[in-house]
């Protein structure tokens, strides 16, 4: 017999080796209390589905679909009935799970003669759906050799996911059943279909939107947003990733393999720099028509603002034009003053921890032509400052403005709209593991926040996991309302980015103790990042978005 603690109620029970996790929740479940149905565990602070069997002393945490790998293994095994539906009605079929979108996700759909796809389609595929849920399919996991994984993959045209497999450097890989379906999924799924009771399926574009639980209520659908500059922003990278035929991590691999790394870093970074030369002429124009005179750009945690900042304000120079720039983070209220969270904490990314008021006068009596002192903050201090920083603008200046409001109406309610140039950046993620395994944009902003509070000092992976969860919570109350405002969007993700990353992350990450709760997270992205074969930093540009994170920039911050 073997020893398990369940951390939902801190109870120990005994069980006999190979026991299911599924057969220990119905041990512990009525001392458990969560809201809403189990879909998955943590054991041993490591994400496992609930069919992984125990054959050791453990400690198990049982987890419903608002914690992040219980929504990530829902999400996964939703999909893999979406692609199930779609061979069983329209064999020889393409599915490509692409991108979350419209807090869904977008999926593109080819069918085997090329016809278009149809709202009676989806219709079908949703009743297909249905009718595999109601089956209660069962999901298996198989392991089986590397090698004979691939053959099962190529058999059924995968190549994807061959291409994946062959350079993963794995003796021994998973693959999953549905029925008769195979497919692959590089984390835990549901025990059967029939857990997959809050989903929907949209015609959306020239392709589907597969709408999933909303993180904090599983119980309801998440909210459809149209998100038509966001979709865009995507499809032009899609469209690129497809012209330089690297749509998955197994492309990007045989490219590092045939020792390609350089020209990609090049071409990526080449893409990069032409999407802000565009931006910055369109400033340009708009300042030669008259009226335009404020440049605001916003993004969330870690997406590069501060460098794009940088490049944006040389471009504009190359046309002509002198920026001036502030960040809105100078315009914070004294920390006495700054608005507090339910428990207690500083609540650093309220809106009303900028003094907007001010920053708005500033800008309207720059606008006007005065000579105008800003303020300075002192993060050690906590209290603003004025030492004698004064600005101006003229004819042939334009003034930027940073941060994480700066797309916020409020901060700038009174300036008229033809003055104002608004830009949104993230790293949005186009690459993916496999065509049915999206990369999540947050987990490549989060392995930039990582490395980047590593290398400085401030932080360790532990702490910058821990908070995280705030972090992504304040990007959906005052940042992502506001990015389809934007003029322009730019995407500061480079293909062969998380190459890079893995060679910066991989020992930082591995030293979160295996004893917290942040050795989930830890090791997730550890596994997911080992998908990427490994390239130095050396032949990224000392001005690359890329060096804010990894060091090495030859901008000042």
């Amino acid at each position: 017999m073997l020893q398990i603690r369940c951390k939902n109620n801190g109870i120990t029970k005994s069980f006999p080796e190979g026991t299911s996790l599924l057969d220990v929740y119905q041990e512990f479940a009525d001392d458990i209390k969560l809201p809403y149905p189990v879909v998955s565990a943590k054991v041993n602070n490591a994400a496992q589905g609930l069919k992984f069997r125990v054959y050791q002393n453990r400690d198990v945490e049982f987890l419903d679909a608002r914690e992040g790998s219980g929504h990530r293994a829902y999400v996964r095994s939703l999909c893999f009935v979406l692609y199930k539906a779609t061979q069983d009605l329209f064999p020889g079929s393409k599915l490509f799970i692409e991108h979350p979108l419209s807090r869904g996700y977008y999926c593109n759909f080819k069918k085997r003669g090329g016809e278009p796809l149809s709202e009676d389609d989806v219709q079908h595929l949703r009743e297909r759906m249905q009718e595999i849920i109601n089956l209660d399919m069962p999901f298996r996991r198989n392991e089986a050799t590397t090698e004979e994984a691939i053959r099962i993959f190529q058999e059924r045209g995968f190549s994807d996911k061959v291409k994946l497999l062959e350079t993963s450097g794995q003796i021994y890989s998973d693959y999953c059943t549905l029925g008769e379906t195979v497919d692959y999924y590089y984390g835990p799924l549901v025990p059967s279909a029939g857990y997959l009771q809050v989903w929907g399926l949209e015609h959306y574009a020239e392709g589907m939107l597969l709408r999933v639980p909303d993180w904090n209520d599983p119980s309801h659908l998440a909210e459809m947003v149209e998100m038509p500059k966001t979709f865009e922003m995507f499809a032009e990278k899609t469209r690129w990733d497809i012209i330089m035929r690297l749509s998955n991590a197994g492309d990007v691999n045989k490219a590092i393999m045939r020792g390609h790394a350089s020209e990609l870093i090049q071409v990526s970074e080449a893409l990069q720099e032409k999407k802000i030369v565009q931006i910055a002429e369109e400033i340009a124009r708009r300042v030669d028509n008259g009226g335009l005179k404020v440049v605001l750009i916003t993004g969330p945690s870690s997406s590069g603002k501060t460098t794009f900042c940088k490049r944006l304000s040389i471009q504009l120079l190359a046309c002509g034009l002198r920026p001036l720039s502030f960040s809105t983070d100078d315009y914070f209220v004294n920390r006495v003053d700054t608005p507090l969270l339910p428990n207690g904490d500083y609540d650093f990314d309220n809106i009303e921890t900028v003094d907007y008021h001010l920053l708005e006068d500033h800008v309207m009596r720059l606008m006007r032509g005065e000579r105008v002192e800003v303020p300075e903050y002192n993060f050690t201090t906590g209290k603003r400052e004025w030492n004698g920083k004064k600005l101006r603008l003229q004819n042939d200046s334009v003034l930027i403005i940073e941060g994480i409001h700066a797309l916020n109406p409020l901060l700038t309610k009174n300036i008229p709209d033809e003055a104002k140039f608004k830009i949104y950046i993230s790293a949005l993620t186009s690459i993916s593991l496999d065509d049915h395994n999206w990369i999540p944009t947050r987990d490549n902003r989060l392995l930039r926040r990582i490395i980047r509070d590593y290398n400085k000092g401030a932080y360790t992976a532990q702490e910058t996991i821990s908070q995280w969860k705030n972090v992504c919570e304040a990007e959906d109350k005052w940042i992502f309302p506001y990015q389809e405002t934007a003029d322009a969007m730019f995407n500061s993700a480079l293909n062969i980015e998380f190459a890079v990353l893995r060679t910066h992350a991989e020992i930082i990450l591995a030293s979160v103790p295996k004893n917290c709760p942040e050795y989930a997270e830890a090791h997730r992205l550890l596994k997911f990042i080992h998908f990427f074969l490994p390239v130095s930093d050396k032949e990224i540009p000392p001005t690359s978005i890329m060096r804010e994170f990894v060091g090495g920039s030859s901008f000042k911050y």
